[in-house]
């Protein structure tokens, strides 16, 4: 392994795939519980009719946590609440977790289009970052240590070089396909942030791409593994576990913990699914019981993925008029499904059992 200096661009970054033992009977191991963890989630997502309420609300879930990573914080609630307009009235850590979210969905949407490429990464992080960016051809660029701020990590330097990482970063994850995928995605994630292709929003773009890989590989559907919740648990070691990857080739102990992070997500997602499944079709029951005038499958499902409901969102949805949906969501807060708040000037319909059920920090 070439030597490795903290303050200086470590040029060197040796090219994928790793020389050492990364398919060892341990990682195997683990690389099978964690698939088995995930092929539970795929199935559990299925159960929900409609996709929408996962997918409106796991990935601004993972958008708060990856972004809190990175000491962008927000809160899930600030999310939630300002969803229905796409955050344009929020503040600005909550206005970042948002445009993390649309990376997400961006790259979700186009993957039928075109494979995870450089290209993928400019558009991801230029999506988080909202600014026009490319792969850096900046110098000066050092990882400090949050906490002494000693400088543990110098990156590459040079487009063209860094351009010739990312390339060979590609191949190893489209064509190394003796490797497990899940073994590919923590390998992939690992150097990408050591080549640290972007100025700033790497880490971040890193974690989307995760996601993305893994629907890309057809081991998720939909982007909803709320991956950055165990990295935000497990922090420290996220972090010196990458760096130990760089100062000692040490990849297993790297991959065992991306397994383990895959297999915890997952099973928590799974459960969280489950129990978004258990509420949404009581609230189907009380609602269908108590007014059967007043159910609608469709109005149900609209305040589950729009946990903080406007009239507008109704209307829009093509559910009634103006009028009648302002009495639709009047009625679902008389009998005790949503809540009527006011924020500001705008009143806002609040599912609060499914905002605890999102939000609630131990298991579901």
């Amino acid at each position: 392994m070439d030597m490795f200096y903290p303050t200086k661009p470590y040029q060197a970054l040796p090219a994928l795939p790793p020389s050492a033992d990364i398919e060892s009977k341990v990682i195997l191991k683990a690389c099978i519980e964690a698939r088995t963890a995930l092929s539970e989630l795929r199935v559990a997502g299925e159960l929900i009719p409609n996709q929408a309420v996962l997918i409106n609300s796991i990935p601004l879930l993972e958008a708060q946590a990856s972004s809190e990573i990175e000491n962008i914080v927000t809160t899930a609630d600030k999310l939630f609440q300002h969803a229905g307009k796409a955050g344009d009235e929020a503040d600005g850590p909550t206005k970042e977790a948002f445009r993390y979210r649309t990376a997400l969905y961006q790259g979700f949407r186009h993957l039928n289009k075109k494979p995870l490429s450089t290209t993928t990464c400019v558009e991801v992080c230029r999506t988080i970052k909202g600014v026009e960016l490319d792969v850096r051809k900046t110098s000066g660029i050092a990882l400090e240590n949050r906490v002494t701020g000693e400088i543990v990590y110098t990156p590459p330097e040079g487009e063209a070089l860094l351009r010739d990482k990312l390339a060979n970063w590609e191949r190893f994850i489209h064509d190394a396909a003796d490797i497990d995928p899940l073994i590919r995605m923590a390998v992939m994630h690992y150097q990408f942030e050591a080549i640290h292709p972007f100025e700033d929003g790497n880490g971040r773009t890193g974690r989307v791409l995760n996601i993305l890989y893994l629907v890309e590989k057809g081991i998720l559907d939909i982007p909803v593994l709320y991956l950055s919740r165990y990295i935000i648990m497990h922090k420290a070691d996220y972090y010196s576990l990458l760096l130990e990857v760089t100062v000692r080739g040490a990849w297993e102990p790297w991959i065992l913990y991306m397994l383990r992070a895959l297999k915890e997500t997952a099973e928590w997602t799974t459960a969280k699914i489950r129990a978004i499944r258990k509420l949404h079709e009581e609230t189907v029951q009380l609602v269908r019981n108590a007014d059967t005038n007043l159910y609608k499958r469709e109005l149900v499902d609209l305040i589950f993925v729009q946990p903080y409901s406007r009239i507008a969102n109704v209307v829009e949805a093509g559910l009634a008029e103006r009028k009648t949906a302002s009495v639709y969501l009047k009625k679902l807060a008389e009998i005790g499904v949503l809540e009527e708040r006011k924020f500001g000037r705008e009143k806002l319909f609040v599912n609060p059992r499914f905002l605890r059920l999102l939000t609630q920090v131990g298991s579901p």
